[in-house]
């Protein structure tokens, strides 16, 4: 087990040194022998999933379970200050893209030994994929619950009153195809053929498609400049400023293209598995389908979440609770909850029958994880990822409105990329040295 960091080394690194004397190391939480996990919860129907996850745990391990819930927005800054201050619960949820950044500084502890010293644990039954996004370093860090990869929604009823045949169920869509496509379906003013985020999260799927990155295999430099990704954005910003192709963007910070799609009025929107339980609540009938393919096929991003021990937790009994509790929180039987109650797609292979159509072809999911259909592509990451997203989203939002070329903007964001990714290499350096 690696060296913990102090708590104001923990809070320098979290940037949370200025709240130092706000947060203590004394709890009066549950007492001893208690289940005490972290999860986020935005909606009445997020709580209700996670309320029956609780029922589980105490059906299964024979313990009080108690699970902090918070709104996604703010469990980020929750989960920091929950820490540092010595309260955090014996297992936390994580968004996949943060892993990174809180193993690289020691707030949760590798899980390897953990998984070797258990002989009845499965590790092979979880998608390679979200096995994938919960390591890092070479160490395992958490134990996923959700992975999936981004997908195309289509407008089922609005295709067939057009009186266009419907896309292959399988076969991805060359990007030529879908740009035809969705010219045809637009009627500005009326009906658009597509919509997405105007962000690097939707971004990225296409420059991934099209066999480019956001930076370079090592890590340590942007690759944004280069001809891959930028053919892939080009594509998607002409798609909203030559084609017109998307709904008009009213405020790029509110944007959003489940509310675009959910009116009725636009064919196709690119979106994960998670949003199937908001989707069902449209008025027509629709489906989904893999996402295009450029020149390295169909490999969109794959994202996926967690579950994690924080490196607090006590060797012993305190532990062994903690291991036992997220291989509950994350075993076939916990998973069956959370797909059939269709909030994204089980990172088990074992639980995935349990994602329950509509959509019809949403079983595409499953194949594509397991490399039957298309394909997909873990969402590469940095451990100052949230600094990389925040500089992204400075200028590359205004090409989707057509004031800056995409040339000019990537132009612009590749220096100040670079020395992101230089921080993010002396970041592992130092975990590295750490961990020896």
């Amino acid at each position: 087990m690696p060296a913990k960091l102090s708590r104001r080394s923990f809070l320098e690194l979290t940037g949370l040194a200025g709240l130092g004397a706000a947060v203590t190391g004394c709890s009066t939480g549950p007492p001893a022998g208690t289940a005490t996990w972290a999860m986020w919860s935005s909606s009445a129907a997020e709580k209700k999933v996670w309320e029956d996850f609780s029922q589980y745990v105490e059906q299964q391990l024979g313990v009080k379970s108690v699970p902090t819930l918070t709104p996604s927005s703010g469990y980020p800054t929750k989960l920091d200050l929950q820490l540092v201050s010595g309260t955090a619960s014996l297992v936390t949820a994580i968004n996949g893209t943060l892993i990174p950044t809180y193993a690289a500084r020691g707030a949760h502890r590798p899980l390897d030994d953990l998984i070797a010293a258990d002989p009845d644990f499965d590790l092979d039954d979880f998608y390679p994929t979200s096995r994938r996004i919960s390591t890092f370093n070479g160490k395992t860090y958490g134990i996923g619950f959700d992975v999936a990869p981004t997908v195309m929604y289509y407008n089922k009823t609005l295709l067939q009153k057009q009186g266009i045949p419907l896309p292959s169920r399988t076969e991805p869509m060359p990007w030529a195809t879908f740009r035809e496509l969705a010219r045809e379906l637009t009627k500005p003013g009326e009906q658009y053929g597509f919509t997405c985020a105007p962000a690097i999260d939707d971004l990225v799927s296409w420059i991934y498609c099209a066999g480019g990155n956001v930076m370079n295999d090592a890590a340590d430099r942007s690759i944004l400049n280069e001809p891959e990704a930028m053919e892939a954005i080009q594509f998607v910003i002409d798609l909203f400023v030559k084609d017109k192709v998307t709904p008009p963007i009213k405020n790029l910070v509110t944007e959003s293209s489940l509310s675009n799609f959910i009116q009725g009025n636009v064919a196709f929107m690119q979106n994960g598995p998670w949003q199937v339980v908001n989707v069902r609540k449209a008025k027509f009938d629709w489906d989904v389908i893999p996402f295009p393919a450029g020149a390295a096929g169909s490999t969109p991003r794959v994202s996926g979440s967690s579950f994690a021990i924080p490196s607090g937790v006590r060797e012993g009994a305190e532990l062994d609770l903690a291991w036992k509790l997220l291989k509950t929180l994350t075993s076939t039987g916990a998973l069956d909850i959370y797909a059939k109650a269709g909030r994204n797609n089980p990172a088990r292979r074992s639980a995935g029958s349990a994602f329950q159509a509509p959509p019809d072809n949403l079983g595409i999911v499953q194949e594509i994880l397991a490399g039957k259909l298309a394909g997909g592509h873990a969402f590469d990451v940095t451990t100052n990822w949230n600094q990389v997203k925040q500089l992204l989203g400075q200028d590359l939002p205004r090409t989707f409105l057509g004031q800056v070329p995409v040339s000019d903007a990537i132009a612009g964001l590749t220096p100040r990329l670079d020395i992101l990714m230089r921080q993010h290499q002396d970041t592992i350096r130092q975990a590295t040295a750490r961990k020896g």
